[in-house]
């Protein structure tokens, strides 16, 4: 018989596919602006400019409810072990996934007020401003599609994708990738599924 353990709780699950929508949104319009092809073809840009202005607007506010509405003391424990860069629950490329994937959202929250507001007043515009958000959206994408070849396709690492939708995994999974997790999980039970 097949033993499931605990592996991200409701909230965790929650802002994770909070944080991949809003983004995917925010990268399909952003890239309907940026490719000539794209933007010729829908020919809407003014629409599409709101559309990601207000989409990143969306993303960020998303993200700060589930935080502020959600198991707030689950993600303060989740952002301490990020912190630590041991393997214990999320292995070191899972961590600093989740470091640039933060520092990215403020960066591009930042630039994106910075380009809005420059467009109407020229005290905010500033030429790397754009160089900037640009950039971030090709590291960004590269970072995305190798979290989405490991979630979804990589034989090791695809079964963690059962922890973020379900929240739970296999526990023979988790002794072979999570020994030192799956012990102290034994040691004291784990609520975090419930929230």
């Amino acid at each position: 018989m097949i033993k499931y353990i605990p592996r991200f709780s409701r909230t965790e699950r929650t802002l994770h596919w909070a944080n991949a929508l809003g983004f995917l949104f925010v990268l399909a319009t952003g890239l309907v602006l940026y490719l000539p092809s794209l933007s010729v073809l829908v020919a809407r840009r003014p629409l599409i400019k709101d559309m990601h202005f207000w989409g990143g607007i969306g993303w960020v506010s998303l993200l700060v409810l589930v935080a502020l509405l959600g198991d707030r003391r689950g993600l303060l424990r989740t952002a301490r072990e990020i912190e630590r860069f041991d393997h214990d629950r999320l292995n070191v490329g899972q961590k600093i996934n989740a470091i640039l994937m933060a520092a990215f959202t403020i960066l591009f929250l930042v630039s994106g007020l910075l380009l809005w507001y420059g467009e109407r007043d020229t005290r905010f515009h500033f030429a790397s401003t754009v160089v900037l958000h640009d950039g971030l959206m090709f590291a960004a994408l590269a970072l995305f599609v190798g979290h989405l070849y490991l979630a979804v396709l990589h034989p090791a690492t695809r079964h963690s994708l059962r922890g973020m939708t379900l929240g739970s995994v296999r526990e023979d999974w988790a002794r072979v990738h999570y020994p030192q997790w799956v012990s102290d999980t034994e040691k004291v039970p784990d609520t975090r599924s419930a929230r």
